[in-house]
């Protein structure tokens, strides 16, 4: 492709390298960026791509290579001085104080002055919100503690704080990451007009779906080296991407299901009758059978999230039962719910399910430690003999124990998760968001891992955004809007086009 005229050309990162003890992450890495563009940054996950925009934010410094700014070469020495430049970072996990209001988020570091006073109050309020209406969002309320928010306002707080700074570049980590579809298409109008602006977007996204929609340029990384720089977004095929990003072809099917699926006349391993919560979903009934994967369809907000973690016991329902193999579990207790053969594996599994400073054995073996507990003393042998069986059997990499878990890719972290229940002999599997934050190679092998624990009589209960991704591992598949069940259907019998206005316009069915 034909270098950019040098007065659209914004940024260009020439060669860079970064070298961490033992670890090359990024070797000689190229990114060119112009004004009022979408760059779409892609790479697996462990690519050097989180490492490549933390040098861009002036959090790490490189090694080697050249990186130019409005065509002078420049040195990012911190994050402030990258931010004065025009270079703005939103990561996926914002960093805004929950306790303080939105204006006081905005301008957190560099309170807005006038006549060489810092103005508060009244004043802040009015900048802030006038920040707030260029971006499209008059109704988020200055005054309101970011906590209030939906994740999508909190976003739009954070692109607020962004273009407080005057940016010309903002980088955006997997935004869409907790957004439901009408979310989206309103994060997209906003890039649109930032765009439309001048301000430039590096975007950073495993939805290629979305490239394809958002992105003008797509630059892919791949084991710390540029393998494609720049190319169209639009018109480039879905496979040559995910073919530069993986090192091979990966086409999108999902497992085969098995040629007899489940009986219905098998005796369920999971049921559940009635169960409600007051304010977040009306009475749900559904069965499981040993070897079936249902799915639960809907949008965020539609309540399927709750019902996982009510059946789980993290919440407490307001009517009905949960039984596993006949026997009634204890209502909003995870303990009864453990015991019984239950595991969950949630939406936000660095918050809510790894120990990031452990081991993958400690974290694979937190909920069956009694077993390897003798006389009051942790055998750590058979713990970690018992935990690296478990991960070897799901091929988790690297393969050593030993290994922090902060350390791995998102699919392997997911795939420890998956690993602790199955050293515990869970019967049912809770699945929130299986493949969140994971790139496409991984999500194939994890396809795969979720398909081939069906097939051993593992029963799944699956929850996901991704309609295709539902409709592609489901057996069975419950649609919910608002908090109601408004259709129930074999898999084979739905497409996405169909799931889709059941969530937005559906109405309850038998």
């Amino acid at each position: 492709m034909a270098p950019a005229p040098p007065e659209t050309l914004l940024l260009t990162m020439s060669g860079i390298i970064k070298t961490f003890p033992g670890v090359r992450a990024l070797d000689g890495v190229d990114l060119e960026v112009q004004a009022g563009e979408v760059h779409c940054l892609l790479g697996q996950n462990g690519a050097g791509k989180s490492t490549l925009i933390k040098v861009l934010a002036g959090a790490h410094q490189p090694d080697g290579g050249v990186i130019t700014w409005r065509g002078e070469a420049v040195t990012l020495k911190s994050p402030i001085a990258a931010m004065r430049l025009g270079i703005a970072t939103i990561y996926q996990e914002l960093d805004l104080v929950e306790g303080l209001s939105v204006a006081e988020n905005i301008f957190l570091g560099h309170e807005p002055t006038s006549a060489g006073f810092v103005i508060k109050g009244r004043e802040a309020r009015a900048a802030a919100t006038a920040l707030l209406k260029r971006l499209g969002h008059p109704e988020i309320q200055a005054h309101t503690p970011v906590g209030e928010l939906s994740a999508a306002q909190q976003q739009i707080v954070s692109m607020a704080r962004a273009l407080s700074h005057d940016v010309r570049l903002i980088v955006m980590d997997e935004p869409s990451a907790a957004l439901d579809p009408d979310e989206v298409d309103n994060l997209f109008r906003v890039v649109s007009t930032l765009t439309a602006d001048g301000v430039a977007v590096i975007y950073i996204s495993h939805r290629l779906e979305e490239i394809r929609r958002i992105g003008d340029r797509v630059t892919v990384i791949k084991d710390g080296r540029t393998v494609a720089v720049a190319l169209p977004a639009k018109e480039t095929p879905t496979r040559e991407v995910v073919a530069l990003m993986t090192g091979r072809n990966v086409e999108y099917v999902f497992p085969e299901r098995p040629a007899a699926p489940p009986s219905a006349d098998a005796e369920p391993v999971l049921r559940v009758e009635g169960l409600t919560r007051t304010g977040e979903f009306e009475p749900v009934d559904l069965e499981l059978r040993p070897g079936e994967i249902v799915g639960l369809a809907g949008l965020v907000g539609s309540g399927r999230s709750e019902i996982l973690e009510t059946i789980y016991g993290a919440r407490k329902p307001t009517a009905g039962r949960v039984l596993v193999g006949g026997a009634p579990l204890r209502p909003g207790s995870v303990p009864s719910a453990v015991r019984a053969g239950l595991g969950l594996a949630p939406e936000e599994r660095k918050a809510q399910a790894l120990l990031m400073l452990e081991s993958v054995t400690r974290n694979v073996s937190v909920s069956s430690l009694p077993r390897f507990a003798r006389i009051g003393w942790l055998d750590r042998s058979a713990e970690r003999t018992a935990a690296r069986k478990a991960t070897r059997e799901l091929s988790l990499r690297p393969d050593n124990p030993e290994a922090r878990i902060r350390t791995l890719s998102g699919g392997n972290q997911q795939k420890a998760v998956l690993a602790r229940w199955l050293l515990r002999g869970c019967r049912v599997l809770l699945l929130d968001e299986p493949t969140r934050g994971v790139d496409v190679g991984a999500r194939a092998e994890l396809y795969a891992v979720i398909r081939r624990l069906a097939d051993e009589g593992l029963a799944v209960l699956l929850v996901s955004s991704e309609v295709p991704e539902v409709l592609g591992l489901a057996d069975r598949v419950l649609v919910l809007r608002e908090g109601r069940v408004v259709h129930r259907a074999p898999a084979q019998e739905l497409d996405e086009h169909r799931v889709l206005d059941l969530v937005m316009e559906g109405s309850p069915t038998p």
